[in-house]
């Protein structure tokens, strides 16, 4: 019997064992099919308009007692279905649309590679009337990356759309240069606005070598391919060609600024400093003191309001490795180590 009863333990654990492995050896094969199944990238629309109902029918009901609340409800659902057939009778492209697009700077602009794809989608089906409305906070970046999300917002610009910025937090310096290409900027009373100004920086070790006797050595060919660098010692020429490089993309910038709002006076913004909303509107920085709240808020009886995101998935095996060089100290970027300019 004792025999019999370690045998039937054994058999029990190796049992547990295989079906372990098969269940793990199933979900990879899932999770591979549905990869492959699905694109990667995907766009998704939301209608806000729904959203905005039922908060306002979950408040109602809560005051409300439960024999009100039934009936309330109801009622509600009447009101949706007499409002569907309402919407159904009319003529495509007479409702006005509204597109909300969300974009979070880093110094990268990382997200202009969906931006450009969410304003790509907008575009693709645009109908006279239509309205796209960015809710932008950054506080600017790369001047290259930065530029090329300006552009994007232009795209829209040059269809036609009318582009609504609505600055809730900041946008300073690359953000600001983003937000300029719209017709209409929102600021809220606090949001941090302007820093039109920019700034190259690198960090200098060579007074550091020279102190423990390493020498540094760097063959280029070119005057200028390399000015100020981390290791090389810094001359004065090679400063002053950073700082004219400097001036020539300031220049661009207040040049760029000037040409989608003529109504700044330049000499009283560029000058890299930052006002909160209040001011800069004083200073025709933005148009209007409002939240993006306030304003999708005042529209959605009005119009049917989209927010628009842009998504790509990651393979399991890129997280899996992505994950790896994060443990084991990877860089997570690796560029040449040249003066780093930035719109700041």
């Amino acid at each position: 019997m004792a025999y019999l009863a370690e045998y039937g333990l054994f058999f029990a654990k190796s049992l547990t064992v295989v079906l372990a492995v098969i269940g793990i050896v199933g979900a990879v094969i899932g999770i591979a099919m549905r990869s492959r199944q699905t694109s990667p990238e995907q766009i998704n629309v939301k209608r806000i308009n729904d959203r905005y109902r039922d908060l306002a029918e979950a408040v109602e009901l809560a005051t409300l007692n439960p024999a009100q609340a039934k009936q309330k409800q109801k009622a509600g659902k009447k009101e949706r279905k007499a409002k569907a057939k309402a919407e159904k009778r009319e003529p495509i492209g007479t409702r006005k649309r509204v597109f909300v697009l969300n974009f979070h700077g880093d110094i990268r602009a990382s997200e202009v590679t969906l931006l450009r794809e969410e304003i790509t989608a907008i575009l693709l089906g645009t109908h006279d009337g239509d309205e796209v409305v960015i809710r932008l906070e950054s506080t600017g970046g790369m001047v290259h990356a930065y530029g090329l999300g300006a552009s994007q917002i232009m795209r829209l610009r040059d269809a036609g759309i009318d582009v609504t910025v609505a600055v809730d937090k900041v946008a300073a310096s690359g953000g600001y240069l983003m937000a300029c290409v719209a017709n209409r900027i929102l600021a809220a009373p606090f949001a941090v606005i302007g820093s039109i100004g920019v700034v190259a920086e690198i960090p200098n070790f060579n007074r550091l070598l020279k102190k423990h006797d390493v020498d540094y050595e760097q063959i280029s060919a070119g005057e200028f391919k390399r000015t100020i660098t981390m290791l090389g010692e810094t001359t004065d020429k090679a400063r002053a060609k950073v700082k004219e490089e400097v001036e020539q993309t300031h220049t661009l910038f207040k040049d760029f600024v000037k040409q989608c709002r003529p109504v700044v006076d330049l000499d009283a913004v560029a000058t890299g400093e930052h006002w909160l909303g209040t001011r800069a509107r004083t200073l025709n920085l933005v148009d209007d003191i409002r939240t993006s709240d306030d304003y999708l808020m005042s529209l959605r009886e009005a119009a049917d309001i989209f927010e628009v995101e842009y998504s790509v998935k990651k393979k399991v095996i890129d997280r899996l490795s992505g994950l790896i060089g994060r443990l084991r100290g990877e860089p997570l970027l690796q560029q040449d180590a040249q003066p780093i300019t930035r719109l700041s």
